[in-house]
C-alpha cells in the first residue's frame, strides 16, 4: 500500500512501513527524486505493521513492532515513526522497551538517491512494473559522511547540479548509504532520532541544519496555521446525506494538499493538477479546478489567473508549441525541464478557459480592479484565439503539433488514442475539438459583457457578441450528426469531415450555451442513453463505437470532473431530474473510493459491477476530481451569482429530491460578504450570514 505525504510541490511516496525503496517511491522535490532508498530495519530486517496512515496531508504516522530478528522476543519494542513534508523531510523514530528486561539491538537507516527525473519514475509507473517498458533510472550516488554535521551527502552521480542533504541527531556508524545505532533500553527505556532530509537542486547551499529541529518544528506550526486558516475560510457543510458530507469534506482536505506557491513572488496559491506525477502547475486542470470550486471563494481562482497572466506566450516558439498569447499547458522543474520542458504550451482549450475563469471570478465579486489589471492578458488571449488558434481562418479552433516532442493531441482528452471516428478509425490534424468551440463562444460572450461593463468598449463587446452569434450558428451546421437520434461530432478533422464518434465531450457544450435550443433534448437524450450513461456517470466514449473500451483512458472510462461540468450544463438548460441523477450517482461513486473520487474509473455498466471499478493508473489525489463535489453541490442547490444585484440566488426547483436530505452551508463568500444555503424539506434557501 503506498502512501503519500506531501506539501505544495513536494511530496514523498513510501510503503506502510514509512519505507522508501519501490521503484516508482521516493522523496520528491522540484520533479526531482531525492531519496529512492530510506529504510528502517531492526537487527537487519524490517518491523512490523501495527498501523499507520495520514494524519494531515503534509504528515503521517507508523505505528509499528520489532520483528523476531537478533534474538529480540515478538513485541518486546514499540517503534513510532512520524514524518512531516514540506520544503524538505523530517522523520522521528522513537523506540520503547515495553519489557521488564533491559534491551540491546541494532537499528539501522538505510538511504539512497538516484535524483531521477518524475517522468522516469512516471515511465515506470505506468510500464505496470515490467523493466523492458520502464526507462532506465540513473546510478545510485554515494553518499559521503560529513561527521562534523552528522550528516550524510548525496551529490547527483550524473554531475548535475543536485544534492540531498539527511541529517542525524545522533551520530551512528556509517556504512556506505547504511548508518546503524546500537540501541541499549532499560525497561520502560526511550531512544529517540530525528532526521532531516534537506534537498537542494542547485547542490549548493549554507548548512540547512541551522535552526536543527527549532527550524522544521518552526515550519511545521506554518504548514499547520495554513491548513487551519484554509479550513476556516471555506464554508462549512453539514448535511444528513453522509456521502455528500464525506466527499465534501475530503475535497476540502484534498485541495488543500494540492495548494502549491506559483508565479515569480511565490506568494500566489493555486491548485497543481495531482499526486503523483502532476504537482506542477497545469494551465486546463488549473482552470477547471479553479471554476468547480468558487464556492470555496475567489483566492485559488485569483492566483491561477495571476500565475498564469506571467507564464502567458509572448513569442511564436514552435519547439515549445508556443504562440503570443497563449496560456500554458505544463510546467516543469528540476531535471524535468530538462527531460521534456520548463514550459510547454500544448494545449488548445486552456486559452479560451482562462477568459471563462476570469468572467465567473467577476461575476462572483464585482472585482473590477482585477478584470482592469488582467485585461491586457485577457486581449492578448482573445488575439490568440483568432490569429493563431483559427489555424486555416474558417473560424473554428483546431491544433497541430509543431514541437518534435509536443502532444499530439491537446484537447482535454489528450491520450494518443482519443480523436477516433465511430468506425474506431483515427482523425488526423489539424483537429477541431467540439467542446473548445463551445469554450471559445462562452469566452467571446462573456468578454462581451466584461468590455461593455467593465472595460467600456462598446465596439469590442459588439465585434465579440457578433463572433459568437456566428460561431454558433455555424458550430451547429458544421457539427451536427443525425445519425443515432442526433448528437454533436467530436471534433473535425483536418479534411473538415465530423469525427462521428459519440463523447461526453457534448455536455461541455451544455455548459458553454453554444447549444441552440432546438438540440437541447437530443443532446440530453444522448447523455443520458444506455450508450454514455454508465449508472455511475457519463461515460467519455458511448459503448457503440468502435473505439470504446471501459478501461481505455479517454474512450470509455467515467472521468468526475468531465461529468461535473456535464451537470452544470444540465442545470444551464433547468435539465433538473438528469442534472440531479449525475449529482447523485458520481457522489454515490465516491463512497466505494474512501470519499475520495479519483481522476478516472472504469466505464462497466452499474448493472454489471455492484461497485465502480478502480482505473489502475488513476491519480488521488487529483485536483478537477477532488474539485467534483464542490461544483456537484452547487449543481444540487442551484447556486449562481447575480452581480448586478449582488445575491446569490438559487436556481433549483421547488422540490429537490428526498435523497439529498437536509443541509446547511455556511459562509459562502461573495461580493464581499458571506452567505448561508438551507435545504429542508424539499427547499433551497439562500440568506446572508
Amino acid at each position: 500500500m503506498a502512501l503519500t505525504v506531501l506539501e505544495g510541490s513536494t511530496f514523498c511516496i513510501c510503503d506502510e512501513l514509512g519505507d522508501i525503496y519501490e521503484a516508482t517511491g521516493g522523496f520528491f522535490a522540484d520533479d526531482t527524486r531525492h531519496l529512492s532508498l530510506f529504510r528502517l530495519t531492526v537487527n537487519g530486517e524490517s518491523p512490523l505493521l501495527l498501523s499507520s496512515g495520514k494524519v494531515e496531508y503534509f504528515s503521517a504516522a507508523f505505528y509499528l513492532r520489532n520483528p523476531l530478528a537478533g534474538g529480540l522476543d515478538q513485541d518486546s519494542v514499540a517503534i513510532i515513526r512520524e514524518r512531516f513534508v514540506s520544503d524538505a523531510m523530517q522523520d522521528r523514530i522513537a523506540v520503547e522497551n515495553v519489557t521488564t528486561e533491559p534491551l540491546s539491538f541494532e537499528l539501522a537507516l538505510e538511504v539512497a538517491s538516484d535524483f531521477a527525473d518524475i517522468f522516469a519514475v512516471k515511465e515506470y509507473d505506468f510500464a505496470l512494473g515490467d523493466p523492458e517498458h520502464a526507462k532506465p533510472f540513473p546510478k545510485t550516488a554515494p553518499p559521503v559522511l560529513d561527521e562534523a554535521g552528522n550528516r550524510l551527502v548525496l551529490d547527483d552521480p550524473s554531475g548535475e547540479p543536485g544534492r540531498t542533504q539527511v541529517l542525524f541527531s545522533q551520530l551512528g556508524e556509517v556504512d556506505g548509504g547504511r548508518v546503524r545505532y546500537r540501541v541499549e533500553l532499560e525497561p520502560r527505556g526511550r531512544w529517540e532520532l530525528v532526521t532531516d532530509v534537506v534537498p537542494q537542486a542547485d547542490g549548493n547551499g549554507a548548512d540547512p541544519r541551522a535552526g536543527g529541529p527549532q527550524r522544521f518544528g518552526e515550519e511545521l506550526a506554518r504548514v499547520q496555521d495554513s491548513l487551519t486558516a484554509w479550513q476556516l475560510r471555506v464554508p462549512q457543510l453539514r448535511a444528513t446525506w453522509v456521502t455528500l458530507d464525506h466527499s465534501f469534506a475530503h475535497s476540502v482536505a484534498d485541495l488543500a494538499a494540492l495548494r502549491m506557491r506559483g508565479g515569480n513572488s511565490g506568494i500566489a496559491r493555486l491548485p497543481a493538477a495531482g499526486m503523483p506525477w502532476f504537482m506542477t502547475v497545469f494551465g486546463r486542470d488549473t482552470l477547471i479546478t479553479s471554476l468547480q470550486t468558487l464556492l470555496f471563494g475567489p483566492e485559488l481562482a485569483r492566483g491561477a489567473l495571476e500565475v498564469l497572466a506571467e507564464l502567458q506566450a509572448t513569442e511564436d516558439d514552435p519547439s515549445i508549441d508556443a504562440e503570443p498569447g497563449k496560456i500554458v499547458h505544463e510546467v516543469r522543474h528540476g531535471k524535468a525541464a530538462k527531460a521534456w520542458f520548463p514550459r510547454y504550451y500544448g494545449t488548445v482549450d486552456a486559452t479560451p478557459l482562462y477568459l471563462v475563469l476570469l468572467s465567473e471570478v467577476w461575476r462572483w465579486t464585482d472585482d473590477i480592479m482585477l478584470v482592469r489589471d488582467l485585461k491586457e492578458p485577457a486581449l492578448r488571449a482573445l488575439a490568440w484565439i483568432d490569429e493563431y488558434g483559427d489555424r486555416d481562418g474558417d473560424g473554428f479552433v483546431e491544433y497541430e503539433k509543431r514541437s518534435d516532442r509536443g502532444l499530439d493531441n491537446q484537447s482535454w482528452k489528450d491520450s494518443g488514442d482519443s480523436q477516433r471516428f465511430a468506425d474506431g478509425s483515427f482523425a488526423k490534424t489539424p483537429i477541431a475539438p467540439c467542446e473548445v468551440q463551445g469554450y471559445v463562444y462562452d469566452a467571446k460572450k462573456r468578454m462581451a459583457e466584461l468590455a461593455r461593463e467593465a472595460w467600456r468598449d462598446r465596439p469590442l463587446a459588439e465585434r465579440l457578441d457578433k463572433e459568437a452569434d456566428v460561431l454558433k450558428k455555424r458550430f451547429d451546421e458544421a457539427f451536427w450528426v443525425e445519425e443515432r437520434g442526433g448528437y454533436y461530432a467530436l471534433a473535425l478533422d483536418g479534411d473538415k469531415r465530423r469525427v462521428d464518434s459519440m463523447c461526453s465531450n457534448i455536455g461541455h457544450l451544455l455548459w458553454t450555451g453554444i447549444v441552440a435550443s432546438t438540440r437541447v433534448t437530443q443532446v440530453v437524450d444522448a447523455l443520458m442513453g444506455d450508450a454514455l450513461w454508465s449508472g455511475w456517470g457519463v461515460r467519455t466514449m458511448s459503448t457503440e463505437d468502435r473505439g470504446y473500451s471501459p478501461l481505455s483512458y479517454h474512450n470509455g472510462t467515467v472521468w468526475p470532473h468531465d461529468n461535473s461540468l456535464i451537470a452544470w450544463g444540465l442545470m444551464r438548460y433547468a435539465r433538473w431530474p438528469e442534472a440531479y441523477r449525475i449529482v447523485q450517482r458520481v457522489l454515490e461513486a465516491s463512497s466505494f473510493f474512501d470519499y475520495e473520487l479519483p481522476e478516472v474509473f472504469a466505464g462497466l455498466p452499474r448493472t454489471q459491477t455492484p461497485f465502480p471499478i478502480a482505473y489502475p493508473t488513476a491519480a488521488r489525489p487529483q485536483a478537477w476530481a477532488a474539485g467534483t463535489p464542490v461544483l456537484l453541490l452547487q449543481v444540487l442547490l442551484g447556486l449562481q451569482p447575480d452581480r448586478r444585484r449582488q445575491t446569490v440566488e438559487t436556481l433549483a426547483p421547488l422540490e429537490v429530491p428526498s435523497w439529498a436530505g437536509s443541509l446547511r452551508l455556511s459562509g459562502i463568500r461573495a461580493f464581499d460578504r458571506a452567505w448561508d444555503v438551507r435545504l429542508e424539506d424539499g427547499r433551497v434557501r439562500v440568506e446572508p450570514a
